[in-house]
């Protein structure tokens, strides 16, 4: 049974709400008090008049002072504020339903064929809301793309912020919008031909607005994450912590239109019991496509290098869609930057970049001398579309000490190689926001905690782990309202030659890839061959060959057996390669039938 905060049930309203261990419970609206009655399993529960349903509320818990609903549909001022409905059957444009009438029923493209943007509502546009995003999506569709991931959207503390310290689960982020303008949004998203991934945040909660303790058992002291205490998925009552995550599941992707959810650091949920929270997310969303007539993903952010993320229940997993691979990216940046700090130091310049883009696992159990222990295990039964790899995300943009994009890092044919790697690679690619046009805005770690010693802490912290990697130099104050403006997407700069010709780069790649799927056949592991004293890198998968000369000069590039048209080079004026490549170059081949095929797409 899915719990809702509140329904209307025979004319009248009722408010429902787990807390096994309160004595007593009331619902508050303004100054005026109904008491709720214990019902079965820990729940409480009151039947009030109709018109209640669409009124501001809060619970009062053994008389204490109220506090936001744990099931919150929208926090219009704020994490803690009061709660109120969300009803999304009727949109606020009656344009909005129109179209939806008007459009067939979306169906996401399977993830193989996959082309995922994450982006951050607030920073995406100038405007940073959900309105805006939309009228940008145009963009995105030239570009491309097939799937929009969001970054988090649960109601956090303050008015920007990544997300990922959310506390209202159920509720999206006021300053982006109403949560009619997100369900817009995805619709929106679907007549563009994009599905739409939601950031959720299932290992923990931020601390600032945080009341679920007060509720119930949602939480153990047995083990702690990084950054709070770990929800109780496995301990005394885990039963109606799990429901509330499945219940949260279910809402975005049935009630807003979401097409799946990106699973942040799944490696940080705890779950010892015989079936994980994470195969019985997957079957309750399992359930709900067949319920829904429509696929839907699951996604899981993990460091583990671990395939039983993906593996069937048969195989022993946990049966989710697909999951980011950090290792691609890892090696593809310790080789592009030369940067050895911290986890990049596990990583040793083209041969591991070779590895990762023939298995994305680097590590497979062997000795990682950053985390001083064996790491990984051989990636088994694990298809390419099931590992999601990128050369820029949030995570690695945001959690350098000054932002720095690999644009800020890199020169335009380094740039180009990278983009051609990553996007006609075996694997799912991931863009992030700008990163198409070489964006030169830097995407900084930034938070508004209206607590001043939160915020304090928060800033020594970053500094702290900065130090990892030896960035000694003053850091951003996350807190100060310049560190979020600085990371607003400046889309001016497309009309740029330099970003300009990049955008194009990052198209006709994409435009490559779709050829490449479109002509079918059975899939087959990518080719790498390397000369790590020469520098020169091949990558063959599916009849597209990169050619990558890392080196200054121009020097002779074996090619593999058979016959190749060159169909894109970094350099301009383009020209007709034969194995000798200029120093810095990258260019792309087609053999005749692809070669045939992309001319007439």
């Amino acid at each position: 049974m899915k719990l809702s905060p509140h329904e209307l049930n025979e004319g009248r309203a009722v408010f429902r709400v787990w807390a096994p261990r309160a004595r007593t419970l009331e619902v508050v609206f303004g100054d005026a008090r109904h008491a709720l009655r214990p019902v079965e399993g820990g729940h409480w529960r009151v039947d009030l008049e109709a018109q209640r349903a669409d009124a501001p509320y809060r619970y009062a818990i053994d008389g204490s002072e109220p506090l936001p609903d744990p099931r919150s549909r929208w926090q219009a001022e704020g994490v803690h504020g009061e709660s109120a409905a969300a009803d999304l059957g009727d949109r606020s444009a009656a344009g909005d339903r129109a179209a939806a009438r008007a459009t067939p029923r979306f169906r996401a493209r399977p993830l193989r064929e996959a082309v995922i943007y994450e982006l951050h509502i607030g920073t995406f546009t100038p405007q940073g809301t959900y309105a805006a995003a939309a009228e940008r999506l145009g963009h995105l569709a030239d570009l491309g793309v097939t799937h929009v991931e969001i970054m988090p959207l649960a109601t956090f503390p303050g008015r920007h912020g990544w997300g990922y310290d959310g506390v209202d689960w159920f509720a999206p982020h006021p300053a982006y919008g109403s949560p009619h303008a997100l369900a817009s949004l995805v619709d929106a998203c679907h007549r563009h031909g994009l599905a739409v991934l939601l950031d959720v945040v299932y290992n923990h909660l931020g601390p600032d607005g945080n009341h679920l303790a007060r509720f119930g058992p949602y939480f153990t002291d047995r083990v702690k994450t990084a950054w709070g205490d770990a929800l109780n998925y496995d301990e005394a009552d885990s039963d109606e912590v799990r429901r509330f995550v499945i219940d949260n599941a279910r809402m975005w992707l049935a009630d807003y239109g979401f097409d799946g959810l990106r699973l942040d650091a799944v490696h940080a949920i705890y779950s010892f019991e015989a079936v994980h929270v994470l195969e019985e997310l997957a079957c309750a969303v399992r359930a709900l496509a067949i319920e829904l007539g429509r696929p839907l993903l699951l996604i899981a952010e993990s460091d583990l290098n671990d395939p039983r993320l993906v593996h069937t229940a048969e195989r022993g997993g946990y049966g989710l869609d697909a999951h980011w691979e950090d290792d691609f990216h890892h090696a593809l940046h310790r080789f592009f930057t030369g940067e050895s700090s911290g986890y990049y130091g596990d990583f040793n310049g083209l041969p591991d970049l070779a590895r990762a883009l023939a298995d994305a696992y680097v590590y497979q159990g062997q000795y990682s001398a950053f985390r001083r222990r064996r790491h990984g295990r051989a990636p088994l039964h694990v298809a390419a579309h099931q590992l999601i790899v990128c050369a820029q995300n949030h995570d690695q943009i945001g959690n350098r000490a000054f932002g720095e994009r690999l644009s800020m890092l890199l020169e335009p044919p380094q740039l180009k190689a990278v983009a051609a790697l990553t996007l006609l690679s075996q694997f799912v690619p991931l863009l992030f926001q700008g990163e198409e046009w070489g964006a030169k805005t830097p995407f900084l770690y930034f938070t508004d905690h209206s607590d001043p010693e939160l915020g304090r802490m928060v800033a020594q912290g970053r500094r702290r782990e900065f130090a990892a990697f030896g960035w000694t130099e003053q850091i951003p104050n996350p807190q100060e309202p310049a560190t979020f403006e600085r990371s607003r997407l400046d889309w001016r700069e497309i009309e740029q030659p330099f970003h300009a010709d990049l955008l194009r780069w990052h198209r006709e790649l994409i435009r490559i890839r779709r050829v490449k799927l479109a002509a079918g056949g059975p899939a087959r592991r990518a080719e790498v061959r390397f000369d790590a004293a020469e520098g020169w890198l091949t990558h063959e998968h599916q009849g597209v060959l990169t050619v990558c000369n890392f080196a200054t000069r121009r020097q002779r590039v074996p090619l593999p057996a058979g016959t190749w048209e060159l169909a894109l080079c970094s350099q301009m004026p383009a020209v007709q390669w034969t194995n000798d490549v200029d120093g810095g170059a990258t260019g792309i081949f087609l053999d005749p039938d692809l070669a045939a095929k992309a001319r007439r797409l």
